[in-house]
């Protein structure tokens, strides 16, 4: 029986329950969510070198070989079993040997030829070829040029991974293509079947681009369509009246549904505070929640005191309050004892009640799903609702991804706020980068340095040896990683009689609290983190960024983490390290440099990027399942976006359902894709 999309992957050979839960770790349980789980990259096993030139080329290579002689196997002193034979082309031979393997000695077939991946090792005047990977090869059916390698997570191997995949492919039945053929002839995407397969198990470089664009434009397109969809239903809702844009919004009679998006320091908190203060003093209450109790802190503190003094009543709730102080905080609410409530997730239980809401804000709402955004919002009837995003949105890119949502800009600093000075070093500088942190700490001033990573991952990149080539065939660079807890130690040791500490998403979140709090304080001179502190507290001390590996951040994300300093009185700076050796990351790093302005910035990112920064920092759209993809992130067209917002536009206004027999793949993609978001809760 052919599969299905939804067929569970329980319905592959050799998946069983154990297998499936591994897969379930990384978000997907049904032959749809496997296949939509893309590559990351591809090995270039197409460019084969004979034995004379894989001696010398220092790296992992292709080589075509034949078997030469009868494998045998022998066992060691150490108890290891040791399989080898040689292997030859025309210039030389080789001894190929694998370890505990023995069941290897009846694969290979004398004078049977092979393509090899491996590193060729001279010992004692000879060739070694140890535990190569290889492939069949019968000189009439060309293997593939590129072997895919794919994100891993939840103890899924590459191997398992590949293996499942391709029986996905082989037993996939006829499967509705969601995108109208009408579209896929106008924008020349080819279709559905295809581009999967491309994807999966491309023979050459000439048709990743053309797959890349199909599923890059369907993301989109589904996008588009459930933000006009959301659009629709908020544009139509009533909501209560009270008293710019935020407060006709409020006046207007229906429910306000508005993004305020402003750059790091641009004044959100003070936009948020004055919506706050019309609906309290109207006679109505309000909430404000914020990711991490720190932050939610924060905004208490600055908040609290100025609405005391406009005799308003300010609410902390947080996590770490005793029961009876939460209690007391739910209480109040429901009494109208309090306007204004300042909490983090907190102010989600079902304990949470007000006598009178009115409005509801998030704050950094790209760390909030839409499941969470949903359930404050619907703390009272047709309440208003704002959020806060100190990413800069390019305005067409912010219709796709909150649709449902009118949008404001703060596009201004405040008086005062210091620009900060960014420039961008390799290696070499180390010495002086290291100099030039302890200066800062000895002067009494704070500094943060942020790692791509936080520890070596040997699961993945053991299985990941020799070059890799992305999605578009270019060369990835494999420049030495920085990870946030081996690098702290080295600082550490760099920086005798300094407090160096680590902050990394793995801790748990009392623990993260606890060092944030600590560097709030002064407490801390040097903090190692990873983009957990892309967003944070405030913390005016700081007057040093270090970004490690830069090349591997999206500028957006570059000049969310610049925005961490610079918050003070003091002199601050961002210093970008990277040895990359690409004009084109170089190219990015060095725009960064030359302006401080998030919008030109988000711009630049989004016509070098494509969009996928902002759909992996949206966390409302991209998290789980079967829509999981890294792909947008490589579109090379950004037009795609715009055309995909025309095309829903005229598809709903000519089709509002959806109804019409072309449309019926695109209707149960746009099915799945909500039902996804819906239920998503990070």
């Amino acid at each position: 029986m052919a599969l299905t999309l939804d067929s569970p992957l329980t319905a592959l050979a050799g998946i069983g329950p154990k297998k499936a839960e591994l897969f379930q770790k990384l978000g997907f349980s049904t032959v749809g969510g496997l296949l939509r789980h893309f590559p990351r990259a591809y090995q270039n096993r197409g460019e084969i070198r004979t034995l004379a030139e894989a001696g010398f080329c220092g790296e992992p290579c292709a080589m075509m070989l034949t078997v030469g002689s009868m494998p045998s196997s022998v066992r060691l002193k150490n108890r290891m079993v040791m399989t080898k034979f040689t292997a030859f082309d025309e210039t030389g031979r080789c001894q190929v040997i694998f370890f505990n393997q023995a069941f290897l000695k009846d694969v290979f077939v004398l004078g049977a030829t092979y393509r090899f991946w491996g590193r060729l090792v001279e010992k004692k005047g000879k060739w070694d070829l140890a535990s190569p990977q290889f492939e069949p090869y019968d000189g009439v059916h060309p293997l593939p040029d590129f072997l895919p390698v794919y994100p891993l997570g939840g103890g899924v191997s590459q191997k398992l991974l590949r293996t499942a995949v391709g029986l996905a492919l082989e037993g996939l039945g006829e499967v509705e293509d969601p995108l109208p053929a009408a579209l896929r002839e106008k924008y020349g995407l080819g279709g559905f079947r295809q581009a999967l397969e491309t994807l999966h198990r491309p023979m050459n470089l000439e048709g990743l681009s053309e797959a890349r664009r199909y599923f890059v434009f369907e993301e989109l397109l589904l996008l588009s369509l459930a933000a006009l969809r959301d659009r629709q239903e908020s544009q139509n809702r009533p909501g209560l009246p009270v008293m710019g844009e935020i407060t006709a919004d409020l006046a207007s009679g229906f429910a306000m549904h508005r993004l305020l998006s402003g750059d790091v320091g641009s004044g959100k908190t003070v936009m948020a505070a004055y919506a706050a203060f019309v609906a309290a003093k109207n006679g109505y209450q309000c909430a404000l929640m914020a990711p991490t109790e720190i932050l939610a802190r924060q905004h208490y503190n600055d908040l609290a005191p100025l609405f005391a003094s406009l005799g308003i009543s300010v609410a902390l709730l947080v996590g770490s309050l005793t029961p009876s102080a939460k209690k007391k905080i739910h209480e109040a609410a429901l009494q109208g004892e309090v306007s204004f409530v300042i909490g983090t997730h907190a102010l989600l239980t079902e304990q949470m009640r007000f006598q009178k809401p009115v409005l509801m804000i998030t704050d950094e709402q790209h760390r909030f799903g839409i499941r969470q955004r949903a359930m404050l919002a619907e703390k009272g009837r047709d309440l208003h609702v704002l959020v806060m995003s100190a990413t800069p949105i390019p305005r067409t890119l912010a219709l796709v991804l909150y649709g449902d949502l009118s949008l404001s800009t703060l596009d201004e600093l405040p008086a005062g706020r210091q620009k900060v000075s960014t420039f961008l070093v390799n290696e070499s500088y180390r010495a002086r980068l290291t100099g030039f942190i302890r200066k800062q700490v000895e002067e009494g001033r704070q500094v943060y340095v942020v790692c791509p990573a936080i520890e070596e991952l040997p699961d993945e990149e053991g299985e990941i040896d020799g070059p890799l080539v992305d999605l578009g065939g270019h060369p990835i660079e494999k420049n030495k990683i920085k990870r946030a807890l081996s690098f702290a130690e080295e600082l550490a040791a760099a920086l005798p009689g300094l407090s160096v500490a680590c902050l990394h998403g793995k801790m748990s979140g009392a623990e993260k609290e606890k060092v944030m709090s600590a560097f709030a304080a002064g407490q801390i001179g040097v903090l190692v983190s990873t983009t957990v502190i892309e967003v944070g507290v405030n913390v005016p001390n700081a007057t040093l960024m270090v970004v490690e590996n830069a090349e591997r951040f999206g500028l957006s994300q570059l000049h969310q983490l610049r925005g961490r300093v610079g918050r003070g009185k003091y002199k601050s700076w961002c210093i970008l390290v990277s040895d990359t050796d690409s004009e084109e990351a170089l190219s990015r790093l060095r725009a960064l440099c030359a302006t401080n302005d998030g919008y030109r910035i988000a711009e630049f990112d989004l016509a070098q990027r494509g969009p996928g920064d902002f759909l992996a920092g949206s966390g409302a759209t991209r998290q789980h399942g079967a829509w999981k993809t890294s792909l947008a992130s490589l579109c090379e067209d950004t037009g795609l976006l715009e055309s995909a917002m025309k095309e829903a536009g005229e598809l709903l206004a000519n089709d509002p359902a959806l109804e019409q027999a072309e449309h019926r793949g695109l209707k149960a993609a746009l099915r799945d894709f909500l039902a996804e978001r819906a239920g998503e809760a990070s």
